[in-house]
């Protein structure tokens, strides 16, 4: 046997605990809800010890707040369209609604993770609720980058309610089991308002 046969047979390596307690967090936080799940379930799912559980984190909230920390960025990279595409702004902006909908086709969608804990935490300050504010601040800043380069009078302004429209989209799709295809509609209607105008008062001016 070759050392190459040998090391593409060899069993993948087991998750260490504190990456399995992050991942059944991430389970049972987003399936469950927080306030429902306990650390011994956690311990139980992530099949390791209380004690253990103890060892890396000081306790259930900052699990909460890791977990958000760890999952976060691979939400975010679900909905964001890569920066150096070449995709026009407005399209870009699109993208976000177009993951969406493909998110809420899954039947274990469950409406955005940051706006749920920080909802159910009802704690502005808790350390998980600001994890998530983090996030949802990142994709209003994605928002404003497209709608400053499409030469949006008022970017922050348009980037605010298109995370609005996004939030709003993903709680009704986790309700309603439906998909979020009237907030893309929406978005372009928000987006055309707020840029179009502009866009033709760059081109008859020469600008």
């Amino acid at each position: 046997m070759t050392t190459a046969t040998a090391t593409a047979s060899a069993p993948a390596a087991r998750p260490k605990p504190r990456e399995r307690v992050l991942a059944a967090a991430a389970r049972l936080f987003i399936r469950e809800g927080v306030n429902a799940v306990g650390v011994d379930r956690i311990a139980q799912e992530a099949q390791v010890s209380k004690r253990s559980i103890y060892q890396h984190f000081e306790g259930k909230d900052a699990i909460v707040a890791e977990m958000l920390r760890s999952y976060g960025p691979r939400v975010v990279a679900g909905y964001f369209a890569p920066e150096d595409d070449g995709t026009a702004p407005r399209e870009r902006v699109l993208h976000v609604y177009d993951a969406l909908h493909a998110a809420a086709e899954a039947s274990d969608f469950y409406g955005c993770p940051f706006v749920n804990v920080a909802t159910e935490l009802r704690d502005r300050e808790h350390p998980a609720a600001q994890v998530a504010r983090h996030f949802k601040d990142e994709l209003t800043a994605y928002f404003e980058r497209q709608a400053e380069r499409a030469g949006a009078s008022t970017p922050h302004l348009l980037a605010v309610q298109l995370t609005l429209l996004f939030d709003g989209a993903a709680a009704s799709a986790a309700m309603c089991g439906g998909t979020p295809l009237a907030a893309r509609l929406a978005a372009e209607a928000l987006w055309d308002a707020a840029v179009a105008p502009e866009a033709a008062t760059a081109r008859s001016t020469g600008r």
